[in-house]
């Protein structure tokens, strides 16, 4: 069997600690390394080494393709398509697995186990019931998958360096040598820079749970903006009823300027809009303001009213306010959701 593997690879596969731990970056030529290592560990009589991914499905789609390529001169039979099995010359067997029921996989007694994206697998699946079918015949496991945040997989990871049988290993996807430099800094530019450290750089990201932009930050990002009597006024509504929520904002040349929020408690729109006439009459002074409203599409679905919806009550609301400010009409200039 003609096996090549690129130096960041080799690391990992020669490493003698029984267990192994790769984190690494999308493309870095992970499957590809199961596969090598799952037929070394599976060469000998009696032997059974299992690939584990997070469902059976995703098992068989990642895996069993590629492996019956990489294995077929070495078959004893015809690998078993229902139970994903590939027996080998040499007496050892190969088999896919998925740990969405891992109560399922209790019996077998294993010489090593592959957890792909082992970030998306219970912790019970390993600690409950591979942990302890590697026991008897001192099996070892590797562990591979990209970050998903500060979870379980992160743990683990944590945990390997302080064990002397674990041995973690951390790669981007340039250090796997399977991705151009230029398909990196395509990606680079298209992605946040969350995803791409966590995607491609195989960090440890926070996910924010909670903040829906998670870049915030206080000191760097609120600061005093004054109102510009140039630029349009934006005004951006969310048609929720408890909280009635939107914003007051321009967009500059160096981005978008929130002036100020309104949060309503158990409100309407047509409160919203007659807190949006209190809210801008200081800048309806002179000069006439163009005003561009935003909002979700279930404006012209979801009533706050009981006789018209969200955006029938903002157009209606918009003509009388152009009158009274000098707004350019029809107000508002433009309607976008």
């Amino acid at each position: 069997m003609n096996i090549s593997l690129k130096p960041a690879q080799w690391t990992v596969f020669e490493c003698e600690k029984r267990f192994r731990v790769l984190v690494a970056g999308r493309r870095f030529g992970k499957t590809y390394l199961a596969m090598v290592e799952l037929i070394r560990a599976a060469w000998g009589p009696g032997r059974l080494v299992w690939y584990v991914g997070p469902t059976n499905k995703q098992s068989k789609r990642i895996l069993w393709k590629s492996l019956k390529k990489m294995t077929k001169e070495y078959w004893a039979s015809t690998p078993n398509e229902t139970d994903l099995r590939i027996e080998l010359v040499s007496g050892g067997t190969i088999c896919l697995r998925g740990a969405d029921n891992y109560d399922s996989l209790r019996g077998d007694g294993l010489d090593f186990v592959v957890l792909d994206e082992y970030a998306s697998i219970s912790r019970a699946a390993w600690t409950e019931v591979l942990r302890p079918a590697l026991a008897d015949r001192k099996g070892g496991a590797l562990f591979i998958g990209t970050p998903q945040g500060f979870n379980h997989f992160h743990e683990l990871v944590e945990s390997a360096k302080d064990q002397p049988d674990w041995k973690a290993f951390q790669y981007t996807t340039a250090q796997g040598g399977n991705v151009s430099l230029t398909e990196l800094e395509s990606a680079a530019q298209e992605l946040d820079e969350r995803t791409y450290r966590q995607e491609f750089e195989a960090n440890f990201e926070t996910l924010g749970v909670g903040r829906a932009y998670y870049a915030f930050d206080r000191t760097h990002t609120v600061r005093n903006v004054a109102f510009n009597a140039q630029r349009a006024l934006c005004w951006s509504l969310d048609f929720n009823m408890n909280p009635m929520c939107s914003v007051l904002a321009q967009v500059h040349d160096s981005g978008v300027m929130v002036l100020e929020e309104m949060i309503l408690p158990d409100s309407n729109t047509l409160a919203a809009c007659e807190e949006f006439l209190s809210r801008t009459e200081k800048y309806f002074t002179g000069t006439p303001v163009a005003v561009c409203v935003y909002g979700d599409s279930t404006g012209d679905q979801r009533r706050t009213s009981a006789s018209r919806t969200d955006w029938q009550i903002v157009k209606e609301f918009s003509t009388v306010i152009a009158i009274g400010f000098r707004l350019p009409l029809p107000f508002p200039a433009r309607i976008h959701w």
